[in-house]
Order: C-alpha cells, then structure tokens, then sequence
C-alpha cells in the first residue's frame, strides 16, 4: 500500500466490517451504538462491525449509518477511511454540552462553525484555516428540521480533546471568553478532516448537558432522559435529510485549489 487511497480501502472494511461498495453515497456520523441499533431496527438491516472498532448498518436505500466512537482522533480516523467511498455528503449527528443561556437541554444545533481546541485538526490543516460545514448540506438540514417543526439554535461550537473539565475554572473562563454556544469532542475534527479529504460535511448536534452548571453536568441518569426524550428526533431528522438531500438538495460541488 502506497498511498492514502490504498490504505483507506484495506482500511474501512477493517474497521467497520462493511465492504467498500456497501455503503451509500450519504452517511450519517455517530458516536453512540444506539444510533445504529434504532437505525438496524427502524429499516430492518443488519449491523456490520459488532467487535470490531467501528459498527454500520445500511438501508435499502443505500443511506448508511457509522458508529467511530470518541473522540477527535476517531473523528478523524473515519473521515480519512470514507475516502475509500468518496461519499457525496456525511452528516455527524453528535451530542454537546450547550454553554449559552438560550441552549437547553433537548435543543438542536447546527454549527456555523467550530473552534479547533482538539489539537487533531493541526495535522491535517494550519490553524488558521477554519473549521466549517458545507453550507449547502447544512442549508438543506436547516430546512429539515423545520419540516419536523423543530427549532434549532446555530452559532460556534468549541471542541475540544478535554472530556473532564467541568471541575476547571479557569478553562470555564477561557470558553466565557471565546463565546461558544456549544462544546463538543468531534464536530471541528468532523470539518477540518473533511475539508482536507473533500468530502461533504456537516453537524447536527443534540445538548445533552449544561457543564457550567453543577446541576447541569451529565449523569448517568439525565443522560437516560436525554436518550428518551430527544435521541429518536435526532435520528429521524438525520435519516430524512440525508435520504433526500441527493434528490431536493442543490447539489454539493468541490472546487480544485
């Protein structure tokens, strides 16, 4: 194997157990195997990659699901492997802590941009490069979620490598300072990667959590209501945008540089 093409189609049936040619133009991105087992069992498929480092299932429409894990390196992982299919657009559906008094928990976001605190994307791109979404796929999500009557909040979203940091003051005071609405762990690695490999992308994010609070920090049980109350509206939104996005959507184009 010579080059990153070569070692992306050794590499993706590897780790997800789904041959290349299996899964669909469009994909929706997760981190939580809950999502691909509502999706196995909502169209009646199987899952592929029980064992192994990354889960799929895919429709008979040809939309697939990926479970990568968590984390900014895992975020990057998938998106150099999907260089293998060249997806015509991938859609992570993700979960953030909101840190606005206009976030709260069960609402909707989708960024119009991240902050690249992971460190991951610095191997990919300079850091002055944003890390942004592709705005016809968010403009067509955008309009999905509408069609559910859903309201959505957008605005920047921090991501960071960071996963216990509720307890840092002085880190809380950095993000006041930065203004994000949201925090997450993937969604800049999501953008940047994607940029990098050409791929179409974007985030809808559900906050499961309000980390300045201490009442508002995760727990095993408020994660539970979250998974209750607002995951399967997650999911049907993601499912429908992105099965019809290839036929409502304007078309997604890649420009050389």
């Amino acid at each position: 194997m010579k080059n990153k093409l070569e070692i992306a189609q050794n590499w993706l049936p590897r780790y997800t157990g789904a041959d290349i040619d299996d899964l669909g133009d469009y994909i929706l991105l997760t981190n939580f195997g809950n999502y691909v087992n509502k999706f196995a069992e909502r169209f009646r498929c199987d899952i592929t990659g029980e064992g192994r480092a990354m889960q799929s299932s895919t429709n008979s429409a040809g939309l697939s699901i990926i479970n990568f894990g968590m984390g900014s390196p895992n975020a990057a992982t998938i998106m150099d492997l999907l260089v293998a299919r060249s997806p015509k657009g991938v859609l992570f559906l993700g979960k953030c802590g909101g840190l606005k008094k206009s976030t709260e928990i069960g609402h909707f976001i989708l960024p119009i941009a991240a902050i690249r605190g992971e460190g991951t994307s610095n191997d990919y791109l300079p850091t002055e490069v944003p890390a942004l979404p592709s705005f016809k796929l968010h403009k067509f999500v955008s309009n999905t979620i509408i069609d559910f009557g859903q309201e959505y909040r957008t605005g920047v979203i921090y991501t960071t490598n960071r996963r216990v940091w509720e307890w840092d003051e002085e880190f809380k005071d950095y993000l006041k300072r930065l203004t994000p609405i949201g925090i997450d762990m993937e969604t800049a690695t999501v953008f940047i990667v994607g940029h990098a490999n050409k791929i179409a992308r974007g985030a809808l994010l559900l906050v499961s959590d309000l980390p300045f609070l201490p009442e508002g920090i995760k727990t095993e049980e408020s994660d539970k209501h979250v998974t209750a109350n607002y995951v399967d509206m997650h999911l049907d939104i993601g499912i429908k945008a992105m099965s019809e996005i290839g036929k409502k959507g304007e078309p997604i184009k890649h420009f050389g540089y």
